[in-house]
């Protein structure tokens, strides 16, 4: 069959002077691909986590100098998305739990966040106390959002949901002031 393919093809099918370089091309590359795939996912989900951080810090400010005002839900929620840029559909896809904690008798909060889950969107919040003056608060925000790569190494290591979703949990401690 050789006997048919033009001489220069020939030789060009016979030379192996560039299978050195090749082979370690073919190991490496995935390999870089990954680490380079894992870094855009961290570093994803570390502007996510920074910019929960930051919209929850300033909501718990204001719902700490707000004195006299009664905050519910949606407007704490509403004050944490408003201060976020880059959380996608954040209303519907940020959980908020509000936990009255008392230093004389201590009983540690739940571990496990309560997050939105997509299949019951009409669940009611799990905990949300806007609790009385000079009383120690825990505000907790669970904010769901799909992986760049949900098969890549840093995404497969995270707990989903059953759609796919993975959840960042940001929480701050305040004291109500007094009116």
């Amino acid at each position: 069959m050789m006997r048919f393919v033009p001489k220069k093809i020939r030789s060009f099918l016979r030379d192996e002077s560039g299978s050195v370089v090749t082979i370690p091309f073919v190991i490496w590359m995935p390999v870089f691909l990954a680490v380079i795939v894992a870094g855009m996912e961290v570093g994803a989900l570390s502007i996510r986590h920074t910019q929960l951080e930051r919209g929850l810090d300033l909501a718990v400010r204001e719902v700490r100098l707000g004195t006299g005002e009664n905050m519910d839900h949606e407007t704490i929620k509403t004050m944490i998305c408003e201060n976020t840029t880059l959380l996608t559909d954040c209303d519907s896809m940020l959980r908020l739990e509000m936990i009255p904690l008392s230093l004389r008798d201590w009983t540690e909060p739940a571990r496990d966040a309560d997050c939105y889950d997509s299949a019951e969107p009409v669940r009611p919040a799990r905990q949300f106390d806007p609790g009385q003056p000079n009383e120690l608060m825990l505000l907790r925000a669970c904010y769901k959002y799909k992986p760049i790569t949900p098969v890549g190494s840093v995404a497969a290591a995270m707990p989903k949901d059953a759609d796919g979703y993975a959840a960042i949990v940001s929480f701050s401690a305040f004291v109500q002031e007094p009116y």
